[in-house]
């Protein structure tokens, strides 16, 4: 009798940010069509594996010498594949470590005729030297789909998808009714990072949050802060003291399964949001609003998302400009709100596409997924 097919993957991330949750649920969930889960944790906080809709039959290690070990004695048996974890690629000593220490496992899973898949990864960094830190793991990947155009460009070994973020969310048929009318949202949703690193991200500046209560007023629309990573709690709180907007933020009791929910239902009577944070814009895009990335730097990391899904020129930088100029640009680019809801539509088809090949690749077989709240 055939041992069934054991399916490795890392879901650790960034305990503090419910993006991460977003982008691990969808590919937990496609690799588990393929077998029995084996899914990494490491000292998850509670509420971030309700939020990983963890279930039952899933193996679940907190450490990582355990799920390593585990992982070579299946492939050794020839009854193993691996799932690397989703996610932003920090091209550092410290950020590659895991892709220099899984090569010896995932060789293991190649020359037993097992597959070892990589979705909805990224870049962070685009230096040449670290780049060949990647590159091994990147060749013995059975199937890469990358998360933008500019990674898929620089890394290889695959082209770029949809992130993984677009999977969750309203129904379709749910975003097609809020594309045709908008009228119901009256909320702006504002979420911004915090001073984090080495050289502390700017407050945005008077003539940006000047902008921000203008054209909600104009629009009638009330301004909603809210914090999806629990760092940015600080800037979330002054920034609605500034505003006299109303505030979500995540206090330390409440787990990523609720404080998820509870920024899924502002972002459902959302009309835009403006957020310097790429899944703010993703999560709040599938629930119907407008995504604006509100940058008050050059960073290009949410347009490059955005163009892959195909929502293009939307980004408005808050800084160097006046009130008018910016009241002027929100209100072009939150008029493309009906465009970019086609264009997360499309991306999930794409998304479904990429689904059934991950289930192919990694062993099992494709299933039809049906017009409802989630991909898979």
């Amino acid at each position: 009798m055939t041992r069934p097919l054991d399916v490795f993957a890392v879901a650790r991330g960034q305990y503090e940010n419910v993006g991460d949750v977003l982008l691990r649920r969808p590919l937990l969930r496609w690799a588990r069509q393929a077998g029995r889960l084996h899914v990494y944790v490491g000292a998850s906080p509670a509420g971030y594996d309700e939020g990983l809709d963890l279930q039952p039959d899933d193996v679940v290690y907190r450490s990582f010498g355990r799920w390593y070990a585990a992982l070579l004695r299946a492939a050794a048996a020839g009854r193993a594949a691996s799932v690397f974890k989703p996610g932003e690629i920090q091209l550092t000593l410290v950020g590659t470590k895991e892709h220099v220490a899984m090569l010896p496992a995932v060789a293991l899973v190649r020359a037993r005729g097992g597959a070892v898949v990589r979705v909805g990864a990224g870049a962070r960094g685009f230096a040449p030297l670290p780049r060949l830190l990647v590159r091994p793991s990147v060749a013995l990947t059975t199937y890469t789909r990358w998360r933008d155009e500019r990674t898929a460009a620089y890394l290889g070994g695959g082209p770029a998808a949809p992130d993984l973020g677009v999977a969750e969310g309203s129904d379709d048929a749910t975003l097609r009714a809020a594309r045709d009318d908008g009228t119901d949202r009256d909320v702006l949703v504002l979420s911004l990072r915090t001073d984090v690193g080495p050289v502390p991200r700017p407050y945005p500046p008077p003539a940006a949050l000047d902008a921000v209560a203008r054209y909600a007023a104009a629009e009638g629309l009330r301004i909603h802060v809210v914090t999806q990573v629990r760092v940015d709690g600080e800037r979330s709180q002054r920034l609605a003291a500034d505003l006299g907007a109303e505030l979500l933020d995540w206090p330390a009791d409440v787990g990523h399964d609720v404080q998820e929910e509870r920024l899924r239902a502002v972002y459902r009577g959302a009309r835009v949001v403006l957020s310097d944070r790429l899944h703010v814009l993703i999560a709040a895009l599938t629930e119907g609003a407008a995504p604006v990335p509100f940058q008050l730097d050059a960073s290009d990391k949410a347009a490059r998302h955005l163009d892959t899904i195909g929502v293009h020129d939307v980004t408005v930088r808050a800084d160097g400009r006046t009130a008018d100029e910016l009241v002027a640009a929100l209100r072009h680019v939150s008029a493309q709100r009906s465009t970019a809801l086609d264009a997360l539509l499309h991306a999930r088809e794409r998304l479904r596409g990429v689904q059934a090949d991950v289930v192919r690749v990694l062993g099992g077989r494709p299933s039809l997924v049906p017009d409802r709240v989630s991909v898979g």
